[in-house]
Formats: structure tokens, C-alpha cells, sequence
């Protein structure tokens, strides 16, 4: 795979074959937004904010998609006011932008250099598949050691774009997708894994006990 430098990504972006063309709406500050070898995402007006929880813990094996939800609150900041970030704190943000990706390419989202040098992790889940559509879920930690105004409509992170050697029929969204068409921060579907969780323990109790 190769990157699109800043011509290849004009070019992407401008597509008349919508199938073909990558998407970023909007596109507020196309001078600023597109650079050398990625595009600048701006962050979304709602947040998910992880909250303590009377639960014992979150159990992907056990517990309902239900649990998961309880375990956060979800928040709106409105475009010029902020929402502060507190040193170990997690919160669940989205991008602005709404990106489509053709079958022809894949990404990668990265968190802009001038966030990382306060502290500031934007992304732990960083791989975009081809045919993705969606605003981007973006995993917000704060691993500094004073608290960080997030502002809405910040540039705050940079989409890494690749190509394939050629268009994928087995793209993202064909299948039993779990995160398809999201227009804010969508929360962990690891309860939809349970069914796997439950094989694994019964492969180790068969390892164990080959008899059973």
C-alpha cells in the first residue's frame, strides 16, 4: 500500500464517481484541513463519558450490550464552549466529518502532534477499513498531568489515507458489521462477542479435560 500525498488526495476527494470518491463533509477549510500526506479531522459537538459503575466491571463475556451503556453518560458541547478532560480520564468522542471510504482504499487516524505534546492519546483504535462510511469514534485519554480543554470543531486529529492494489469485494459493511453508518461516538459492541467468548471456554475446558 502506498500513501496519498496532498495531490492524491485532491484528487480523491474530487471524484465524480461517488463510489470511488473519498468523502469528508464537511470539508470546512480545504486549505488547512488537507496536508502534505493526510487529512486534518476536525472533533464533534457529543461525547460518551465513561462513568464509575456500581458493576463489578465491564465482562464482554457476560453481560448485555445494556451494561455497557450504563457505564457512560452521554454529553453535548456546543461549537465555542469546551469540555474538560481530567488527567487518566477516558471519554468517547467523535469527528466532525462524516468519511466515506471506497473499496480502492483504507486509512489510518492519527492524533496531531501540537495534542500529543499535552498529553493528549486521540486514538487507540487507529485502522479504517475500505468501505467504511461514518463519523470516526475517537478513544480521547488524557495521559498528562493538568487537565485539557477540548473544543469542538478543533482540528484535532489526521486521517492517514492508503491505497489498495485494487478494490476490495470484501469491504467494510458487506458483512455482520458491527459499527455501520455511526454520526457520533459509538460505544464497544464486545457484548455482540459472547458467542465467542463461550466457544474459547469450551475449547479450553476440552484442552483441560479432553473427555468432556
Amino acid at each position: 500500500m502506498s500513501v496519498l500525498h496532498w495531490e492524491g488526495l485532491e484528487e480523491a476527494v474530487k471524484r465524480d464517481d461517488l463510489s470511488e470518491r473519498l468523502v469528508v463533509m464537511p470539508l470546512l477549510d480545504f486549505k488547512r484541513q488537507i496536508g502534505p500526506a493526510s487529512v486534518d479531522l476536525r472533533l464533534g459537538t457529543e461525547f460518551r463519558v465513561l462513568r464509575r459503575t456500581e458493576e463489578s466491571g465491564l465482562d464482554p463475556g457476560d453481560q448485555p450490550q445494556a451494561a455497557v451503556e450504563r457505564m457512560t453518560t452521554a454529553v453535548n458541547i456546543e461549537i465555542g464552549d469546551k469540555l474538560w478532560l481530567h488527567p487518566g480520564q477516558f471519554v468517547l468522542g467523535a469527528t466532525l466529518e462524516f468519511l466515506q471510504i471506497p473499496a480502492t482504499l483504507a486509512a489510518h487516524v492519527l492524533g496531531r502532534s501540537s495534542w500529543g505534546r499535552v498529553g493528549l492519546l486521540v486514538a487507540t483504535a487507529i485502522f479504517v477499513q475500505p468501505g467504511f462510511s461514518g463519523c470516526l469514534t475517537l478513544e480521547l485519554v488524557n495521559h498528562g498531568e493538568s487537565p485539557i480543554a477540548l473544543y469542538p470543531g478543533c482540528r484535532i486529529a489526521q486521517l492517514v489515507v492508503h491505497t489498495l492494489p485494487s478494490a476490495t469485494e470484501h469491504y467494510y459493511g458487506r458483512d455482520d458489521d458491527k459499527y455501520i453508518g455511526p454520526t457520533g461516538p459509538q460505544l464497544s459492541h464486545l457484548a455482540k462477542e459472547a458467542a465467542e467468548i463461550a466457544y474459547l471456554r469450551d475449547v479450553g475446558d476440552r484442552l483441560i479435560d479432553p473427555g468432556t
